[in-house]
């Protein structure tokens, strides 16, 4: 599955950008704000990274790791959207009070 791997190489690519980004700023609520995106992207890469699994090896253990890898992901995409949700207004109300 071409795709997949190149979608988990792009989500893996979005991640460090975005934590990269997440060290750099020095504003707090933007800090928090990007690394819930990071955190998104993270759960994208963990997620992908499970259903690649699922069509490479077929045995049971596979099975059960990839549903925990899976599981994993899609929880940290959902925290992470909320986190994104959450601190996308305070990001803004900072931007404008420093601006």
């Amino acid at each position: 599955m071409p795709i997949l791997v190149t979608l988990i190489v792009l989500s893996l690519g979005v991640y460090l950008f975005y934590k990269i980004k997440s060290v750099r700023t020095r504003m707090p609520m933007e800090k928090k704000w990007i690394s819930g995106k990071s955190s998104i992207a993270l759960g994208a890469f963990v997620a992908l990274f499970g259903i690649n699994q699922l069509f490479l090896f077929h045995t049971t253990i596979t099975y059960i790791i990839a549903a925990v890898f899976i599981f994993v992901g899609l929880f940290s995409i959902w925290g992470g959207y909320k986190m994104y949700k959450f601190y996308l207004p305070h990001a803004i109300e900072e931007a404008n009070q420093k601006g």
